[in-house]
C-alpha cells in the first residue's frame, strides 16, 4: 500500500480522535464549571471548545460537536431534558458555526474577531426568538411571562455568554493550536499562526478587557440578587 493512500486515512484518524477529544472536554466544562448569571440561566463554557474546534476544522464540525455534547449532557446530568438539549444545540451552533463560517471566508485576526462578534449577536437574536417560543413549555409559566424577560434577562445574559466566549476563544487559540500542532497535528492556513506578534499582544489585552468586564457583570448580578 502506498504512503498516499495511508496519509489521508491517517490524518482523518487524527482529527476524529481530535473531535472526540474536544467533545469529552467541552462536556467536562458543563460538568465541572456551571457560573450563575441571572435567573435560572447559567454560563458554562463548553462552546469555547467547541467554537476552537469550528476554527480548525469548519462549522460542520461545529454542528457535529454541539449534537453529540448536547445529547450526551442530556443523558447524564441535564435536568432539563429534549427542550434543553434543543436549546443548547441551537444556542451553540448559532455562535460557533456562525464564527467559523466568516472566519474560514477571511481567515484573518480581524475575520476572527468579526466572526465571534456575529456569532454573539446572532446567537442573541436567536435564543430570544426561540425562548419566546420554548421556555413557557419549559418554565410552565405564561408566555407573557417570559416576554417580560426578554429584555431583562435573556438579552444581557446572551450577550455576556457571547462575549465571555469570545474573549476565552481568541485568549487560547493560538496557544492551543501551537500545541496540537507540535503534536503532528495539520491545519489549513490559520491567521493566529503568522500575524505580526504586536497584533497578537493587542488582541490578548482587547480579550483580557472583555474577559474581565463580562466577570466583573456576573459577580455583580450575583451580588445584587
Amino acid at each position: 500500500m502506498s504512503n498516499s493512500s495511508i496519509r489521508p486515512q491517517t490524518i482523518q484518524t487524527k482529527k476524529l480522535i481530535l473531535l472526540a477529544v474536544l467533545c469529552a472536554i467541552a462536556y467536562l466544562c458543563v460538568f465541572v464549571f456551571r457560573i450563575p448569571v441571572v435567573s435560572f440561566l447559567k454560563y458554562e463554557p463548553k462552546d469555547v471548545i467547541i467554537t476552537l474546534g469550528a476554527f480548525l476544522f469548519g462549522p460542520l464540525e461545529a454542528i457535529i460537536m454541539s449534537i453529540v455534547v448536547s445529547l450526551v449532557e442530556m443523558i447524564t446530568i441535564s435536568t432539563t431534558g429534549p427542550i434543553g438539549m434543543i436549546m443548547n444545540i441551537i444556542s451553540t451552533c448559532a455562535f460557533a458555526a456562525i464564527a467559523a463560517f466568516i472566519y474560514q471566508k477571511k481567515p484573518t485576526i480581524s475575520g476572527a474577531v468579526i466572526g465571534l462578534i456575529s456569532g454573539t449577536v446572532f446567537m442573541t437574536l436567536l435564543m430570544l426568538l426561540w425562548n419566546y417560543l420554548i421556555t413557557p413549555f419549559y418554565l410552565s409559566t405564561p408566555r407573557e411571562v417570559v416576554a417580560d424577560m426578554l429584555l431583562p434577562v435573556f438579552l444581557p445574559f446572551n450577550l455576556l455568554k457571547g462575549g465571555l466566549n469570545t474573549a476565552i476563544t481568541l485568549l487560547l487559540y493560538k496557544p492551543i493550536f501551537q500545541v496540537l500542532q507540535k503534536s503532528g497535528f495539520t491545519f489549513k492556513y490559520t491567521a493566529f499562526q503568522s500575524s505580526k506578534k504586536s497584533n497578537l499582544i493587542l488582541l490578548w489585552i482587547g480579550a483580557s478587557f472583555i474577559l474581565i468586564s463580562c466577570a466583573l457583570i456576573v459577580v455583580l448580578l450575583n451580588f445584587s440578587s
